[in-house]
């Protein structure tokens, strides 16, 4: 067992930046049907001394009318992960198409849009 692996079965021990981003993956954008990590859409992740995660996070659009959806589903995501969810919604810089990964890339090709 690695030490990393020792540290996740400790009660109280902080999670790595990899495990949010990986437990951010199941957080899915409703309208485009693609995680939020590979639209780009996370600007930074910071988790403290208590284990609590700030992530700062955009939107495909300012006016996004599903800010409450995105954050539900990121709170249920890292829930046993971290002990507290934060999301700092940024606006600067804006997002745009150049932030999606190539994975994202692949996922909305084969969801038939033009990237």
């Amino acid at each position: 067992m690695s030490e990393n692996e020792t540290a996740q079965m400790v009660p109280g021990a902080s999670a790595s930046e990899e495990e949010l981003r990986e437990a951010l993956m199941d957080v899915v954008d409703p309208e485009l049907g693609i995680d939020v990590v590979n639209l780009g859409l996370i600007y930074g992740l910071h988790i403290d001394d208590s284990n609590v995660a700030t992530v700062d996070m955009t939107l495909t659009s300012a006016a996004c009318p599903l800010t409450d959806v995105i954050e539900d589903q990121a709170r249920s995501a890292t829930e046993g992960i971290v002990n507290d969810l934060k999301i700092n919604w940024v606006w600067m810089p804006p997002w745009g198409p150049d932030k999606i990964t190539d994975d994202g890339r692949e996922q909305l090709r084969a969801l038939g849009f033009n990237v």
